[in-house]
């Protein structure tokens, strides 16, 4: 039997979010209160996407477009493709920043594609949502906290990528510095060592333990949390700009961390009023969403927030 898509434009709220947070290499993240808004309705045929703001007149206008994909892989999930689409995309979340634009783009495509269609969510749950959302991704320590919220851990297992959501402790007030240029998650990448030494993997291990406590119980601790020895100093070549800012922050005390793959520094403690990083710099203080990926219209709604999982389907 076919999908019964829904009439009336769905629209979502997709948050920008914060990978790694330091020690976390692809695994930690956070969800911050910077939002893209998306709006979707099935059309007769064909496909069109407006943008306005962050990557208007930059970003296709088409199938290609990063959303459209993301629906369209949903759809393939749930069995069946609508004749047309027509989208609207008010971007807010700076492009190419480390401020996960690409995983909210795709979680917001997922869960368009899940208020598009009568009983979407419960023929694609959050874990399938998740599946869906990482694969197209390729790894799900941004996607996780976008469509859950608040602060993930993520893995992969024998049947996919899985995430916990977990509430940040009060306090935690998130300030990002955004640089004009833009960095890209394949060079950053391309920066890391194929191997690490057992020690740094050892000290990961625990700083990235002791995150989960401080961010979630005690932010007294996320000085040291913070700490990192895996991927920032190896990135560092690619954004010495990023990497100075974030070194004089943790020289007088702040908890700062490179956001995702840059070029983005978040910091997750109080930067002093006396301090400042430069004009090149944009400093915004932002709340940490606690929501995810929220669906305004159409039949989407979060269930309980437990673990989960992304996994092949049966």
């Amino acid at each position: 039997m076919g999908l019964t898509f829904v009439t009336d434009a769905v629209t979502v709220s997709t948050p920008a979010t914060s990978a790694n947070l330091g020690p976390g290499f692809d695994a930690l993240g956070l969800a911050l209160a910077l939002y893209d808004d998306l709006t979707a309705r099935v059309t007769a045929g064909g496909c069109h996407v407006e943008i306005s703001g962050q990557g208007e007149g930059e970003l296709p206008a088409g199938e290609d477009h990063l959303v459209v994909r993301a629906m369209l892989a949903t759809f393939d999930e749930l069995g069946e493709r609508p004749p047309g689409l027509a989208v609207r995309c008010v971007n807010r979340i700076p492009q190419a920043r480390g401020l996960g634009s690409s995983s909210a783009a795709i979680v917001g495509g997922v869960q368009l594609a899940r208020g598009l269609v009568e009983g979407g969510a419960e023929r694609i749950d959050d874990a399938a949502a998740l599946r869906v959302a990482a694969r197209i991704e390729g790894h799900p320590d941004n996607v996780a906290p976008c469509l859950l919220g608040g602060f993930t851990v993520a893995w992969t297992e024998g049947t996919g990528a899985r995430a916990v959501r977990l509430d940040p402790a009060e306090g935690v007030r998130p300030m990002v510095f955004v640089p004009a240029e833009r960095g890209y998650t394949a060079s950053a990448r391309a920066a890391l060592p194929p191997q690490v030494p057992h020690r740094d993997a050892a000290f990961n291990a625990g700083r990235a333990a002791l995150l989960t406590h401080a961010l979630t119980s005690d932010p007294g601790l996320l000085f040291a949390a913070t700490e990192d020895r895996l991927h920032q100093s190896y990135r560092a070549a690619g954004m010495p700009g990023s990497a100075s800012l974030m070194s004089a922050l943790r020289s007088v005390g702040v908890a700062a961390v490179i956001s995702g793959a840059g070029p983005t520094v978040l910091a997750l403690t109080e930067v002093p009023g006396d301090f400042h990083p430069g004009t090149q710099w944009r400093g915004e203080v932002l709340g940490v969403d606690s929501a995810g990926a929220v669906v305004k219209g159409g039949m989407v709604e979060h269930a309980e927030r437990g673990p989960v999982a992304a996994g092949r389907k049966s």
